[in-house]
Order: C-alpha cells, then structure tokens, then sequence
C-alpha cells in the first residue's frame, strides 16, 4: 500500500511540474509576443541584470544569467533550441551574502560582478573566467574591489575583450555618504589571469575629502549619488554613457582612461525624482535612450520612466519624449510588486545580440517586457508587450521581469527577479524590431 501511495504520489507531482511548466508558457497578456520557452532555473529563480549569449564553434548557443540573489551566482543554459532551454551548469555564490547582479562576456572571457551585503566583507569585486568549455567554467582570477566601505560590484560592462567598466567601492574610496559608496572602476582584463585598475571616476562631491561641496539629495527617496549601469558603443569607443542613480546620468570621455572626463550630466534632481538607470547612446541618430528603475511596490515611486534625450549637442542633452505608459496602466500599478521602468536591452556589440535603433525593448517588473517603435523619437508607440503568469513562489503574486535581452535573430530573453525563472519571448508584430 505505501508502494502505491508513493506512486499516486510521485504522479500527483508529475502532473504538478507539468502543470507548471505548461503555465509558464502562457502570458496573463500580451500583444504582438508569444512566450516559445521557458526554465524555471532549476527551481533557484532570482534573475538578475546579466544577460549574454555565445555562439560556440560546433552550433551551441549558449546562455549567461547572472543571479540577483544566492543562493546561486550564475547559470549556464543551452539555447540552441529556444523552445526548450536546457541547464548546462549553475555557480553557487561563496558565502550566503554575496550576490552575482551582472555579468559580461567577449570572446571566451566571462566576467561577473560580486556585491556584499555589507561593506567590508570579503568576496567583493570581480570573477574573471574561461568560459571555453561552458560545462565547465574556469576560475582564472578574483580581482578584489572590497574595503571598509565598500559592498564590491554590483554591475559591469564588458564586451571588447579588454576593458571591464565596474559600478564598484573600493578600499581607498570613503564615500561622504553612505549611499554613495559606488563609483566608475575601469579594469584592465588584457590578461585575465592578473585584472588591475586602470582608472575611477566619480561624481565630484561625494567622496570624502572633495574641495565640491556634497549634492543635494532627493528627498522623496534617497538613493543615493552612485553609478549603476554603463554602455560604450563601437560607434563612440571614446565615450562612456552611465546611469548615476539619483545623480541622473552622465556622458565621460574615456578616451584617457586612466583619467575619465564628465562631458555632461542630466538629472530629474530639481523635480525631487532619481535612480537613473541605464542610459543607452545611438549615436547614428544623436539620441540616448535613458531608464528609470522602480524599486517600491504598487507605483509609490511614480514616475519611473523611460525618456528618449537628443545628445545633437553632447554637452546639452535635452528630453525628446518619454515613452508612454500602458493603457492599463492603473490596474498594474494596483497588482503587487514593483511595476515601472527598469532595464532595457542594451544594444550589446557582439554577433548574438541585435543593434536596435528604431526599437526599445525593456523590462517593467509587473508590466512584463515592453516594446516600443521609437522611429519617431518625439513620438514613441506602443507595439508589443507579454505580462506571464503570476509564478508559484512569487510573493508579490505577479511576474516581475527584471532584465531584457535580444539577440541576432530577434528572439527576446527576459528574467523574472523571484521564483519565474527564464522566458524565450517570440515578438511577431508588423512592425519590425530594429
């Protein structure tokens, strides 16, 4: 009899599983997009802001996902066939305060970024590892960041084989305020075996010991005056574009860069609003793309948006437009969790990732994954959009997808940041992603 209740009950658990994985496949709503695939990621969730795709020598295409949270760091998936994403392996984080936010690959070098939860703990910094075998990632070297005041690494840029750019602390930095302890690292990776630091930049006024006078805060929510995300695009390799949290976003010239240079800055400081994202150049169209990211429940944060600046002169970038809310976008505001801007696909400089021009992709937490025809940049319109399901496990009893990114062939992968693990999104409106 215990024979066959433990049967009866490993087929309640089959069907279980099955039920789920039919579920996810399914969108609460959508238009012009179509959930192909899905990985619960081994039951671990927890996506984070570090997405990349490779290509291998024998057809493999292969996924990095970095992890917002342990207790894993990042994992390895096989994509070849998008409609049945496969685990390849999974990192755990060393210590139970250690997270893996974001993570950056060229050729056959994976970098990953490592943030504490506290200042002045160890493992803060940067793993660098061959990923030529990516059943088998292999550790070539730590290059520490962590210090008395420093959580490490929470972001990093890296896509020209050379350069890392890190939103890190240091030993030697002392931020004014605590909220200000992360600033611009660039690491030089040329031997990956032996990373160093090749140059820092910080926004004037928010290290200890600064002749500028500390910034204003924003009062609503303070933030804090740190770095967050960076881009570099091939078509302005001397350039950096840099979300700055609640100091807005700036544009340096990293032509030097051992001595990185501000070329401008624009914030919503005077408006009482911040965390400024990422902020994405086109530079054949003179514009930047610049997100907002939402961190409280049920819009109390509003407005967290994504704006389209004209950077025609580089050194006055001034808002075009900001791209619309969604019609429903009350009922979303009311349905639990974070919804608002956060990522958006970043345009990364490798063979798997498409170069978007006319086209903004992003991630809304509750909102789902977003598209936008920016063809028009006074005028940005709606033309696509996929909510999944609420996951089982997601405490705020919705999806909450928090990172985009889309390849070569337009196919969209995007990461819920609790229990949904990873969504293969096909887009198939009329108007072309490009």
């Amino acid at each position: 009899m215990q024979a066959l209740l433990r049967l009866f009950a490993g087929g309640l658990a089959l069907a279980a599983a099955t039920a789920q994985a039919q579920d996810a496949r399914h969108a609460a709503a959508a238009s012009n997009m179509a959930i192909i695939g899905h990985s619960d990621l081994g039951g671990f969730g927890k996506g984070g802001e570090g997405l990349a795709l490779k290509r291998y020598p024998d057809g493999r295409r292969i996924l990095f996902l970095a992890h917002e949270a342990g207790p894993l760091c990042f994992s390895v998936l096989d994509v070849s066939v998008p409609s049945q994403p496969r685990i390849v392996m999974q990192r755990r984080v060393e210590a139970d305060y250690v997270r893996c936010n974001s993570l950056g690959l060229a050729g056959d070098t994976l970098v990953v970024a490592h943030q504490t939860e506290k200042p002045g703990q160890d493992h803060a910094g940067l793993d660098v590892y061959d990923i030529a075998d990516p059943g088998q990632p292999r550790l070539l070297s730590h290059f520490d960041s962590s210090g008395p005041h420093s959580r490490g690494a929470h972001f990093v840029w890296f896509t020209d084989g050379r350069y890392a750019y890190l939103s890190t602390g240091a030993a030697d930095f002392t931020p004014r305020n605590p909220l200000d302890d992360q600033f611009l690292m660039i690491v030089d990776v040329g031997d990956p075996t032996y990373p160093r630091e090749a140059g820092r930049w910080w926004l004037p006024g928010t290290r200890d010991g600064d002749a500028e006078p500390p910034p204003a805060r924003v009062a609503a929510l303070d933030s804090g005056f740190r770095m967050h995300s960076l881009v570099v695009s091939p078509e302005r390799p001397d350039r950096a574009y840099v979300g700055w949290i609640d100091g807005g976003w700036v544009i340096l010239d990293i032509a030097d860069k051992a001595h990185p240079k501000l070329v401008a800055r624009r914030s919503w400081r005077s408006q009482d609003n911040g965390f400024a994202h990422t902020a994405l150049p086109l530079p054949g169209r003179n514009l930047v793309v610049q997100s907002e990211e939402s961190t409280v429940a049920n819009c109390k944060d509003w407005p967290k948006r994504d704006w389209i600046w004209d950077i025609s002169d580089e050194r006055r970038p001034y808002p075009l437009a900001a791209l619309p809310p969604p019609a429903d976008f009350a009922a979303l505001c009311r349905a639990g969790g974070r919804f608002g801007a956060h990522n958006i696909d970043m345009n990364r400089p490798i063979a798997t990732s498409r170069t978007l021009t006319e086209t903004v992709v992003g991630s809304f937490f509750a909102g789902g994954v977003r598209a936008y025809s920016i063809a028009d940049p006074y005028h940005p319109v709606e033309i696509g959009y996929l909510i999944p399901q609420a996951p089982p496990g997601n405490a705020t009893h919705t999806i909450q997808i928090n990172d985009v990114y889309v390849d070569e062939n337009g196919l969209i992968y995007a990461n819920d940041r609790l229990s949904g693990g990873l969504y293969v999104i096909r887009y198939t409106g009329r108007v072309a992603l490009r």
